[in-house]
């Protein structure tokens, strides 16, 4: 699957399951943070689930879902004192670096958005050093809605326009791929593969990328 970069002027790129595998993620809400409220709790695994699993429904796809403050006080819980315990997990997606430079090489605008806290997103530069890629990096939390709704495409594009048509967004969120379809987004790729280590839960209606090294070999636009 090739990346036409001769028309392209903007990359829009999500940061878990696309940059980085969202492996760490996976982790720590389905394995590691269940497990630290059922010992503080003293309760089974089922019980935990009964508990949690409606919460994770109710705000699946809002601000709530990925918020740091939001989750500390639902859970009673430091919600990043626990991630810190298993930030060893964080890393980049195989040869994801490469495909980082193949863009900066290709565009004067590229620009990291995620729903991540901006308490997450600065553990996760920590670990990775990602923020020496980007022109910009901004948080759905920083413009009142979450890239699953129209208002964060509108936000985005009145804080520092760009051309729609000219963007390319990678992103392994369907719902979030829908509304950057909604908005214009005219080159909209997904990720094939955004867990090392779980099959991806569907496929997406949008061309998938099984590997950043094809892309990075992708024809270059002449500059």
């Amino acid at each position: 699957m090739y990346i036409d970069w001769s028309n392209i002027e903007t990359v829009l790129l999500d940061m878990d399951g696309t940059l980085l595998d969202l492996h760490f993620d996976s982790h720590f809400w389905l394995d590691h943070l269940p497990q630290v409220y059922a010992q503080k709790h003293q309760l089974s695994d089922e019980e935990v689930q009964q508990i949690m699993m409606p919460l994770f429904e109710n705000h699946a796809g809002t601000l709530n879902w990925y918020c740091v403050e939001f989750w500390s006080d639902a859970l009673g819980l430091d919600i990043m004192q626990h991630k810190q315990e298993v930030s060893h997990k964080i890393g980049y997606r195989p040869a994801a670096q490469g495909f980082l430079q193949r863009c900066r090489e290709q565009v004067d605008d590229l620009r990291l958005i995620t729903n991540a806290h901006r308490e997450v997103l600065n553990l996760k530069i920590e670990h990775t050093k990602l923020d020496q890629y980007f022109d910009q990096m901004v948080c759905s939390h920083e413009l009142g809605a979450p890239k699953e709704q129209l208002e964060f495409w509108s936000s985005l594009h009145s804080m520092q326009g760009f051309d729609p048509d000219s963007t390319l967004f990678i992103d392994d969120s369907e719902t979030v791929l829908d509304a950057a379809h909604a908005f214009g987004i005219g080159h909209i790729f997904s990720i094939a593969e955004p867990d090392s280590q779980r099959e991806r839960a569907q496929a997406s209606k949008f061309p998938m990328l099984t590997s950043f090294t094809s892309a990075q070999e992708a024809p270059l636009k002449q500059r």
